[in-house]
């Protein structure tokens, strides 16, 4: 059976997570507050910045950062694209 929780992104009841996403107080946090489609909308995001910045998801400073940049999109009111970024579909 499945959980529902407020989801803190989308600002509306979602079904919940089936598991804690990220280790530590931040995981929990995200388990408790978001839904699956604002997971999936940080997956997409946190793919962005990885390919966008040519980060190393194994570099510790890498994973602080998007730590921090999952913290801001999913409970802070978004996170902004990286500097330069042209979406695929844009002219």
């Amino acid at each position: 059976m499945s959980r529902t929780v407020y989801c803190e992104y989308q600002k509306q009841d979602a079904e919940g997570l089936a598991f804690v996403p990220w280790p530590g107080a931040l995981g929990k946090r995200v388990f408790a507050h978001i839904g699956k489609a604002g997971w999936a909308a940080w997956l997409a995001h946190q793919t962005m910045l990885i390919n966008e910045n040519r980060l190393s998801p194994l570099d510790p400073a890498t994973r602080a950062f998007l730590e921090g940049e999952m913290e801001k999109f999913l409970f802070g009111g978004g996170a902004e694209a990286p500097a330069g970024y042209v979406p695929e579909d844009a002219p």
